[in-house]
This record gives structure tokens, sequence and C-alpha cells, in this order.
């Protein structure tokens, strides 16, 4: 029987400094974390996203098995969400085809036992250029996506251009239809959400460990 290799890196892309705050202080930061992770700021928009993903999986950036998470915050679309909810994207949806996420309901599965109390929903995650808010809401929602952000779409369409990689696309709910926010972090369901965020490193690191990655 053939050792396996080394464990594929795993690269995380968060958009804002606040995420990536999250995301590099939270629990399970050095609890089974894979040898090589690494917590990407993007900046904020797909055009971003697309740019530092590219540079970060580009000739002399990461390897070539690099499993790839979108992370951070986002808005729900479905009456019933509240902010602190997770989003476990089946598939990522913006211009041009879906993007299938890989292990959707492992990943689920894996948050609903980091997370304990929090609701977990899985389903279509669209992409937007700007913050969707009133009627754009609904007329997302129509679409049957469940949430909405700027950088997931982006993110893992540029992931999957530079080679096949395992894709995957977590959110915590900042605001939601009937909870809606002015700023990130001024009010509770923005604390809320940073703190869910805090704990999601458990499960990504499950969920990349439960990959049958390709090597090459």
């Amino acid at each position: 029987m053939a050792e396996a290799g080394p464990a594929a890196p795993l690269l995380i892309a968060c958009a804002l400094g606040i995420e990536q705050l999250a995301l590099r202080t939270g629990r399970g930061r050095a609890v089974d974390a894979p040898e090589r992770v690494t917590v990407l700021r993007t900046g904020m928009g797909p055009k971003a996203a697309e740019t530092a993903v590219a540079r970060a999986l580009g000739p002399d950036g990461g390897a070539p098995d690099t499993a790839v998470i979108a992370a951070g915050f986002c808005a729900g679309l479905a009456p019933g969400m509240h902010p602190g909810d997770l989003v476990v994207a089946e598939e990522t949806r913006a211009a041009g085809d879906p993007v299938p996420c890989t292990g959707a309901e492992l990943l689920a599965e894996a948050l609903a036992r980091a997370v304990p109390g929090r609701t977990v929903h899985t389903g279509p995650l669209t992409g937007s250029d700007h913050v969707v808010r009133g009627h754009e809401r609904a007329e997302l929602r129509a679409t049957g996506a469940i949430a909405v952000d700027m950088e997931s779409a982006a993110t893992l369409r540029t992931a999957l251009r530079s080679g096949p990689r395992p894709v995957a696309a977590v959110r915590v709910v900042v605001d939601a239809p009937e909870h809606e926010l002015v700023r990130i972090g001024t009010f509770r369901g923005g604390i809320s959400a940073f703190r869910v965020l805090r704990a999601v490193l458990p499960a990504f690191y499950e969920w990349h460990r439960s990959l049958l990655l390709p090597r090459r």
C-alpha cells in the first residue's frame, strides 16, 4: 500500500479585516490544524477576491492541490434567519454557471458540532457586487438562493480556474430580512456573527481532513 503524501494546504479566503481577525484568533486555531493553512484577506468585492485568490494560487503562490474555503459574513435571504446563523453553500452563483461545492453536507454536520445551538442552513449562495437591501433581498430569494455575499462566488470560480481542487463556502449571517444592519460590528447581530465565525475552524479542519484530495 502506498503511503499517503503530506496533507494538501488549506486556504481560507475572507474579505474584511474583522473576518480575518475572527478566523486567525478563533477557537481551534492550533488544534488539528493542517500543516499549511492560510487565512487570506482579499479585500471587499468580487474583483478584489478574484485578484487576491488568483495571486495566492498562481505559479508563485499555493500548491496545485490547495483546498479553498470562502468564509466570512453574509446577508440572509430567507424569512426566519437570525444573525449568527450559519450558511453552508451547496453551490455559489454569480454571472456564468453555478459552482458546485465539495462536501457541503459533511461541512454542515461538522459546523453543527463545532457551534452547537446555532442553526446551519444549506442551499445556494448567490453573489452581488454591492450590499443588498430591501426589495433586492426578496428578488434574490425568489431565485432560490438562501443568502448573498460579494466574494464567495468569485473566490471559488477563481480557485477552480487555477486547477481542480475541493472548494466550499461558509458564511455567518450578520443581517437578515427582519434584522437589517447599517454597519457590521455596531449592533448585537454583528457581535454575534463575529463570535460564531471565531468558532468555525474545527469544522473547517474536519472537512479538510475528510477530503480525498487529488495528488499530482
